[in-house]
């Protein structure tokens, strides 16, 4: 009975130190990009490239993604507003019939983006292979991502600290009802930040250098 309680014991600590964990990186992370992150477009500067970030035009129940439309739509209002004069669309490509990189290339062409101004990355599995591989492969120093807010902090404190000046572009969010477990996941990937961090964890491909001049 003794050793169940100190199993016990044990136990509730390691979970109020994990829980703790995960509200100190989540504060941290939106502390440290409140001011790069904003859904107005007068507030960005202008950039060579923005960085629209992955994620499954069609969902398990085969509705329309909210969540891919709405960055789709803001990556429209960012090129036709001059805030950006060329798109990388990263995502995953892992799995047969299933191309996000190209999927959302088709729908920026349908909404009058040239398609000569769209390069795809298809090796964008993780956000931070997404922010890493637009330094390393496609040359880009500084960019605008594109994805809904709670992902963009995210992404701008992974780009932040692989020396990258990015600023963050909001697309619309869902309700809370329907975003409840992207919400919780998001949650959980800030604490895996900087679990990565801890164990210098990179991309999972390099490639060709296709630098966008």
């Amino acid at each position: 009975m003794k050793r169940f309680k100190k199993i016990l014991f044990a136990g509730l600590i390691f979970f109020g130190i994990s829980v703790l964990f995960i509200f100190w990186a989540n504060f941290k992370i939106e502390n440290e990009t409140e001011d790069k992150v904003t859904s107005e477009l007068s507030e960005l500067p202008n950039e060579k490239v923005g960085l629209l970030l992955g994620t499954s035009k069609i969902l398990a129940n085969g509705n329309p993604n909210p969540y891919f439309f709405n960055r789709i739509e803001a990556t429209v209002q960012l090129y036709k507003s001059g805030k950006i004069k060329n798109i990388i669309v990263s995502g995953d490509n892992s799995r047969k019939h299933y191309n996000e990189p190209e999927d959302m290339k088709n729908e920026l062409i349908r909404s009058g983006i040239p398609a000569d101004k769209i390069y795809e990355d298809f090796a964008g599995f993780r956000t931070l292979d997404s922010v890493v591989r637009a330094k390393e492969i496609f040359g880009q120093k500084s960019y605008i991502i594109v994805s809904q807010q709670f992902h963009n902090e995210r992404a701008v404190f992974l780009a932040q600290k692989n020396g990258i000046e990015a600023f963050g572009y909001n697309a619309k969010d869902v309700n809370q009802y329907a975003g409840f477990k992207t919400n919780v996941r998001e949650k959980l990937a800030r604490a895996k930040v900087f679990w990565d961090f801890l164990f210098g964890v990179e991309p999972k491909f390099g490639g060709e250098r296709i630098e966008i001049k």
